[in-house]
């Protein structure tokens, strides 16, 4: 990480100084806020870690809770969402902290004996290579208790507000503050007063039962599956064979089991199939105790076992798959003529079974796309336009993801003579890793991402899709890094300048002409950044060249590539890099030998792709995006 930019600092590198709001912070609830975010959850603690890189801005974040989360009900984390943490700086923490999971086994009953179930087959976890990250599983609370620490060590220094409920909320767009929303004390000692707050925007973050989805006129479409499931955490003891690898079991009577290992060596989440539900049964399968479930487990199991020693959490869910049409207050009808002040994500918006592992991992992405186009329309950057792009952006993904889930826990829930196939789960499950793993979003061509006509140069960079990261060696130090991984939540959008095939540094070619035209064209979209600012305050620019890492000397770098930064005017130098010899990152993203602009979005997805001499096609992308300053 990089650091004494503001002066030298001796002590904890990643607590950023208090800036801003940062600076007068007050445990007193304020009477007027910019964002007021309702629920911890995953989509609304991104959210606010997020905008607590924007100092100007005063955000607060309720809770219902006294506290901290304790037990989280979420726990599959996927290699997106651990890519995302590697953002906000707790990827590597949070692995060592939790379950990384390498396989999943398929069980089934034997064919010579069906009473008895037999495992039919392995697959990796990550059967394709889709990501360096891994697959993890860790408590929800954990992950909280992570972002948590990430705002607290920020600019604005924000915290949770706990022990605030949301009650109902009203919107004035003629006010310059026009959302008027009415919070109470949910814990003691001034438990029950209410308290009227004016807000800029609002996220309601507050899960499926959402009072916030409500008051702007929302309501979940979608269908509940007559299909019943405990979910326990337990600590075991048990002869399983796979008893610390992810594994589907489906008995030949009995019913099904998800198995999933949990962080800490000895905690295994379990979802049991309780099965249909009818008129006659559903009284009682409602009611289903944890002995039984218990017994349920053992009877899939045969001729394994299972004794629970501890249950910290358990609970009973009905599959549901629904989503709302549109995650904001306007009316489809109006979008583009008023500005959306209420926003809805996560659970409020979309609801799913848990079998597949998305909930948490979708809902943070929702938070995390909302998060720095609020801080950039607050602080100034954006028109509020931009705001319109998260409904449409988002509520597509929901779609996705409630079908590819419907399909998932149908063929989980199905009995073997059910199956169009013995091997129909693990098809499906190789078949569709994309998905799961968080890789398979496409955001299509719109406002804040470009038509695909230069996509040849850069294939293996989709426009829309996250930016998949690979390795290059930075030139001051000889390093070789994974650039990806420096893409910090920070607010700033990339651009990489893949320099073309004659490009030596120091040498006039259409990549030291392009360095030119971003330092010191009007056009330019680091012209729009404050005058008084840095020449990266908005945007991280990084050229990657082909020549030998001794052939480049830095002496040579065009400037724009070695920006001046902070108060004491500091040179960047790691902002360059070249080809790693032991991984070409040229191949790997099949660049084109005339090189490629790449431009990414704050939240990790790339927005275009444009020759090295598109100047005016550049300026025009951002020109509608940023406004001048």
């Amino acid at each position: 990480m990089q650091f004494h930019d503001q002066g030298y600092v001796s002590a904890d590198p990643r607590v950023r100084p208090a800036a801003g709001v940062g600076l007068r912070r007050s445990d007193t609830f304020p009477d007027k806020v910019d964002v007021l975010i309702i629920g911890t959850g995953p989509a609304g603690i991104i959210t606010a870690a997020q905008l607590s890189q924007f100092p100007s801005i005063d955000t607060r974040i309720i809770e219902r809770r006294p506290g901290r989360l304790e037990l989280g009900h979420a726990d599959g984390v996927n290699a997106r969402s651990v890519e995302s943490f590697a953002a906000f700086g707790f990827a590597d923490e949070i692995i060592a902290e939790a379950y990384t999971n390498y396989q999943t086994a398929f069980w089934r009953p034997d064919p010579k004996d069906p009473s008895r179930i037999h495992r039919a087959s392995r697959t990796a976890d990550d059967p394709t290579g889709i990501s360096e990250f891994p697959h993890i599983l860790v408590n929800q609370a954990r992950v909280a208790d992570y972002f948590i620490d990430y705002m607290a060590k920020s600019p604005a220094r924000l915290k949770p507000d706990y022990g605030w409920e949301y009650v109902d909320l009203t919107i004035d767009d003629a006010e310059e503050y026009p959302v008027t929303v009415t919070i109470k004390r949910s814990a003691y000692p001034q438990e029950g007063v209410e308290k009227i707050v004016k807000a800029k925007y609002v996220l309601g973050a507050d899960g499926a039962r959402s009072g916030v989805r409500a008051a702007i006129g929302r309501k979940l479409e979608g269908t509940t599956s007559m299909h019943a499931w405990g979910v326990i955490d337990a600590l075991i003891t048990t002869d399983f064979p796979d008893y610390r690898n992810k594994a589907t079991i489906q008995s030949s009577t009995a019913g099904n089991i998800l198995w999933l290992p949990r962080e800490g060596g000895f905690l295994t989440r379990l979802y049991v199939d309780l099965g249909e539900i009818t008129d006659e049964n559903a009284a009682e399968v409602r009611k289903t105790s944890l002995a039984r479930m218990e017994e349920i487990c053992n009877e899939v199991l045969h001729p394994y076992s299972l004794q629970m020693k501890e249950v910290p959490w358990f609970s009973l869910y009905e599959v549901g798959h629904r989503v709302t049409d549109k995650f904001d207050n306007v009316p489809a009808g109006e979008t583009g003529k008023r500005t959306p002040r209420v926003f809805i994500a996560g659970d409020a918006c979309h609801t799913h079974s848990a079998k597949a592992g998305q909930g948490m991992n979708v809902s943070m992405q929702d938070g995390w796309n909302l998060g720095w186009k609020l801080g950039y329309v607050l602080d100034g950057r954006s028109p509020e336009s931009i705001l319109d792009t998260y409904s449409k952006e988002r509520q597509t993904i929901a779609v996705d993801l409630v079908t590819f889930d419907r399909t998932w826990s149908t063929i989980m829930a199905k009995k073997p003579e059910e199956l169009t196939d013995p091997a129909e789960r693990e098809t499906f499950y190789v078949g569709t890793w994309e998905f799961p793993a968080g890789m398979q979003t496409l955001y299509p061509a719109a406002e804040m991402v470009g038509k695909s006509t230069h996509q040849d140069l850069a294939k293996g960079f989709p426009i829309g899709k996250h930016f998949k990261s690979a390795r290059a060696m930075r030139v001051c130090d000889a390093k070789p890094v994974h650039i990806g991984h420096l893409h910090e939540a920070d607010g700033r959008w990339r651009i990489y300048v893949f320099a073309d095939s004659a490009a030596a540094a120091g040498k006039k070619s259409p990549t030291s002409d392009l360095a030119e035209w971003l330092e010191t064209s009007p056009d330019s979209p680091l012209a729009r950044q404050p005058k008084d600012g840095d020449l990266n305050a908005w945007f991280d620019v990084k050229v990657i060249y082909r020549q030998p890492w001794d052939e480049v000397e830095m002496a040579k770098v065009p400037s724009a590539f070695k920006p001046i930064m902070g108060p004491m005017c500091l040179q960047d130098w790691e902002q360059v890099f070249t080809v790693d010899p032991a991984d070409d990152i040229f191949a790997a993203r099949e660049i084109s030998d005339d090189g490629a602009i790449v431009v990414v979005r704050p939240d990790q997805y790339v927005a275009h792709v444009l020759p090295l001499t598109a100047h005016d096609e550049l300026a025009a992308f951002f020109k509608p995006i940023l406004l001048a300053n």
